[in-house]
């Protein structure tokens, strides 16, 4: 197949091409504007977070049952902003979701005066069959406000620490990085790229890529997973999975499948705005969820591309592998 680079669209309901998407469909993101109080250099949206303008459960819901409806078998991602600053409204979402999903949740898990660790807690003891993962930010560098890490070894649900390295970041403090959450039952670490600066030519670089040498430095090369849009290098770290994942700015693949001749949009990601609005990429596309309807799906070309052979990375069984 001949693939060609995503293009800009004006935010407007068109489809260029077909949709394509992998069997159960294309990644569901919710995105939940309660300003997360950080400020994080590579954000990209920090400004439509902090206004809740039009936010709507209502019609969130509504946008998740449409999806439900074409694709009844979708992972869904809540993300922001910060979910879980406002744990009334993420349960009413929740409910909204059948349990055919997996259901992953990206938060600071904040603790404030309106909320404290044990109603976080408490939440995940309810929610522990609709949730499959909870991805925790704690950065190297201290971009935002952290609970406490004891936090973590009391929710109900699995979790995995999510870790943007970005630019600069202080390599002599990795291994003190790695040691602290080690001590964490039940810990994995997914360290990040920048994604505004991956590229089609970047993102399977080895060479070049100097994140991948350090923690090659400190930890053993268990494999390596990808497909089109992302791929995963995997590690262990004394028994304690990490990944090194790289994703596209984009979530649109435009390629001319030679089997049948026809030029597919082929979605990895979809998104629900804070108003209900169906994205089918982050540059403001509108989806035509008409067209989606008509979907056609292909087996997902996510796989590995080299393992090692004394001990074979686990990434299809954990919990939290699939975001």
């Amino acid at each position: 197949m001949n693939s060609m680079i995503h293009e800009a669209a004006e935010p407007a309901v068109r489809v260029r091409n077909p949709y394509k998407t992998r069997e159960g469909g294309a990644t569901v993101t919710v995105f939940v504007p309660y300003n997360c109080r950080n400020h994080c250099p590579f954000c990209i949206n920090k400004e439509e977070y902090s206004d809740m303008t039009g936010f709507s459960a209502e019609k969130i819901c509504e946008s998740i049952a449409r999806m439900d409806a074409i694709t009844p078998y979708c992972d869904f991602v809540f993300t922001g902003g910060e979910p879980f600053a406002d744990l009334d409204s993420l349960q009413h979402m929740l409910d909204c979701i059948p349990r055919t999903h997996k259901v992953y949740i990206n938060t600071t898990l904040p603790v404030s005066e309106f909320q404290t660790e044990d109603d976080i807690i408490a939440f995940t003891q309810r929610n522990k069959d609709k949730i499959t993962c909870i991805n925790v930010s704690r950065h190297m560098q201290h971009y935002v406000v952290e609970s406490n890490d004891e936090l973590l070894g009391r929710l109900a649900v699995p979790f995995r620490i999510n870790c943007v390295l970005y630019k600069n970041y202080p390599a002599r403090d990795l291994i003190p990085y790695l040691e602290r959450f080690h001590a964490i039952p039940g810990a994995s670490i997914q360290f990040r790229f920048d994604y505004t600066e991956t590229t089609p030519e970047n993102l399977y670089d080895e060479k070049n890529d100097k994140i991948l040498h350090d923690l090659k430095y400190i930890a053993r090369y268990t494999g390596l997973d990808g497909c089109r849009m992302r791929c995963g290098f995997h590690f262990d770290y004394k028994g304690m999975e990490l990944t090194y994942h790289k994703t596209l700015p984009y979530s649109t693949i435009v390629e001319r499948d030679e089997r049948d001749g026809v030029t597919y949009d082929i979605l990895y990601d979809i998104l629900i705005k804070q108003n209900g609005d169906i994205h089918s990429d982050w540059d403001g596309t509108m989806m035509d969820v008409d067209a989606y309807r008509r979907v056609v799906f292909e087996p997902y070309d996510l796989k590995w591309l080299y393992r090692e052979e004394r001990r074979r990375a686990p990434f299809l069984k954990s919990a939290c592998a699939a975001i």
